[in-house]
């Protein structure tokens, strides 16, 4: 007969300690997305972003991903695309910097699958950056980030 302490040791290796997504970076030069729990990469992602991803959106219609520290705020599951979780963007600086320049900072970036129906076509979509300033990922990998990921964690974009 197997003592506790035994069985509790069988327990922790058969169940190991569940990964909590604390942070989700994009480095934007590599189109790489990483989900890290603390200091660990938890999960790597290729991703889409717009033709030229350089530089911060500045204003609605310049096609930018933004750059800096926001938050995944809310999923949709009702989105043109497969699959969708949105970014806290614009800010309170990203609405001032705008309004300083007298125009507006844009709205709705989300991290999102393929555009409904076309999912088939991830294999050669997410070679090329092709979104209109959101983060793109397969309809497969949606799915699993969507698992992973959950409303309220940090994202932070870089170039």
């Amino acid at each position: 007969m197997r003592s506790i302490a035994t069985f509790l040791l069988l327990l922790v290796v058969a169940c190991p300690a569940r990964t909590e997504v604390t942070l989700v970076q994009v480095i934007k030069s590599e189109n790489k997305m990483l989900l890290m729990d603390g200091q660990k990469v938890v999960k790597t992602y290729h991703i889409a972003l717009r033709a030229s991803p350089k530089g911060h959106k500045m204003q609605e219609g310049d096609q930018k991903t933004p750059e800096g520290r926001y938050i995944l705020d809310y999923k949709k599951e009702d989105s043109a695309y497969y699959r969708a979780m949105h970014l806290s963007y614009p800010n309170s600086r990203d609405r001032a910097q705008a309004e300083v320049r007298g125009v507006s900072p844009g709205g709705f970036i989300m991290v999102h699958g393929q555009r409904n129906g076309l999912g088939w076509f991830a294999p050669l979509t997410q070679r090329f950056n092709w979104t209109q300033g959101c983060i793109a990922l397969s309809n497969s990998e949606m799915d699993d980030f969507m698992a992973l990921v959950q409303t309220g964690t940090p994202i932070e974009i870089r170039w």
